[in-house]
């Protein structure tokens, strides 16, 4: 493959913000996938903050933030697309995976439609399942966290 068409695809994945992109051609079979980034922070954005910049204290009893808000990077499995989130291939299928299931690498861990499309997600690691953050049928946002691994 030329490099022209290398940097095409590469810009097509920026454009795009696609993770990974694998392009068949003939005899030609062609994956390209962004590494991970290593640390990823959450953002919490304080509602009480004054268009000012001064800040309103916060009350004595914050709420308490769900699974999904407080997740850690290194053991989530992020949607890698907007969609929606399907546990099963099917309404009367098995989930692929239940809690505490040992997961291997490249093993299907659930579908995201999106646009009529079922895209399989797959684990980038081996690792148990710890939770599922979602249920079949809920919108999901790129890098939304789906499953915890522990």
């Amino acid at each position: 493959m030329e490099t022209s068409r290398l940097k095409e695809l590469i810009e097509l994945m920026d454009r795009n913000q696609l993770e990974e992109l694998e392009v068949v051609d003939g005899d030609q079979r062609i994956r390209l996938r962004k590494r991970p980034e290593l640390v990823r922070e959450v953002v919490s954005m304080n509602p009480l903050q004054a268009p000012t910049g001064s800040v309103v204290p916060a009350p004595a009893e914050a709420p308490a933030m769900d699974a999904a808000a407080a997740f850690d990077p290194a053991k989530a499995i992020q949607s890698p697309m907007v969609g929606t989130f399907y546990r099963s291939s099917g309404p009367d299928a098995e989930p692929f995976v239940e809690v505490g299931d040992q997961v291997q690498e490249g093993q299907v861990l659930c579908i995201v439609e999106a646009m009529k499309v079922m895209n399989e997600v797959k684990a980038d690691r081996t690792g148990v399942v710890e939770s599922v953050l979602l249920d079949d049928g809920n919108p999901v946002e790129f890098g939304q966290p789906l499953f915890l691994f522990s």
